[in-house]
């Protein structure tokens, strides 16, 4: 296995190593929910919002994900407000192929002019003259949609080679459209949508651990529809803790190249999560119950794989 080396570090997980020039800390932030209701217009709390963004940094968190068609365009404008000049060692993952529109909805915006002016917007937004990373959003909300990519990833493997990118990644897609991602230039990341009871990637992860490509799960915890659970609750209260720190804490412990981009308008919120897995790993006991939430007999060996991580001296 390669590129699986992770450094010390007092964040939970300790960091992931993608690429010579890109190593993350395993616990990172999802800057989505510093938008407005919805995820339109500007957040309720300007100032609030870039505390929020200026404790990520204050914590060590080095991976910040993040997209222009937040807003739009409002999640990156707040980081660069709050931030810029980056600080040495921060990364920045955005992705394209998504717009919004007045409805609400999130049409895929996939055909190469779309794509071109995403990533010219991301570079103008964040203030920055090469993107760190850039997620291809191919598929639905919660499910990659069948079908090549190999168009619009040749878009980003194009300005990738023009040095506007410097790395490429992919986001709701299947086995089979990796493969062909990767046919076409290297995939340094995926980001599906995997959490403690929606496990369909399982075997996937274990891939991409092979490969030492790091999976970046959205809605680690349950997203618009926050996990709800009798038994991560009762694990929770038997570790005095919540179930949401439980959550992520499974999360780390599920593989090493899992990174997590929880998100959250909250410091007091962004805390607690990166309290959430800093400690001794969770107790056999405990994970042999949360690994029936999901269903999956596959998860019987997490317990053996997860303890290659390096957790804190906090306990969860």
């Amino acid at each position: 296995m390669k590129n699986t080396r992770k450094t010390s570090t007092t964040l939970p997980g300790g960091t992931f190593k993608l690429a010579d020039d890109l190593t993350l800390t395993r616990m990172g932030y999802g800057a989505m929910q510093l938008a407005g209701p919805h995820v339109f217009g500007p957040p309720a709390d300007h100032d609030g919002a870039l505390a929020v963004l200026r404790e990520v940094v204050k914590l060590g968190i080095t991976h910040i994900d993040t997209s222009d068609f937040y807003g739009p365009h409002i999640t990156n404008q707040l980081i660069k407000e709050a931030l810029h000049p980056y600080p040495e060692g921060l990364r920045i993952v955005t992705k394209v192929g998504a717009l919004r529109d007045a409805q609400g909805n999130w049409p895929k915006a996939l055909a190469p002019d779309q794509l071109r002016q995403a990533v010219r917007d991301n570079l103008t937004n964040l203030g920055v003259d090469a993107l760190d990373v850039v997620n291809l959003r191919v598929g639905g909300l919660d499910a990659p949609t069948p079908g090549s990519i190999a168009e619009p990833f040749s878009v980003l493997a194009e300005m990738q080679q023009e040095g506007l990118i410097k790395h490429l990644g992919v986001s709701t897609v299947s086995a089979e459209q990796i493969a062909e991602a990767q046919s076409i230039a290297p995939v340094v990341c995926v980001q599906n949508f995997y959490n403690i009871a929606h496990r369909e990637d399982d075997s996937l992860i274990d891939s991409l651990a092979e490969q030492g490509i790091a999976y970046v799960p959205y809605f680690p915890l349950g997203g618009f529809s926050p996990l709800q659970s009798d038994t991560l609750s009762s694990v929770a209260a038997r570790l005095d803790t919540t179930p949401m720190a439980i959550a992520l804490a499974w999360l780390l412990q599920r593989s090493p190249n899992i990174l997590l981009i929880p998100g959250t308008s909250s410091v007091k919120h962004l805390r607690e999560n990166v309290g959430a897995g800093a400690g001794e790993p969770l107790p056999d006991d405990a994970l042999a119950e949360l690994n029936d939430i999901g269903g999956s007999s596959s998860n019987l060996t997490m317990a053996t794989r997860g303890r290659t991580a390096e957790p804190s001296s906090k306990t969860v």
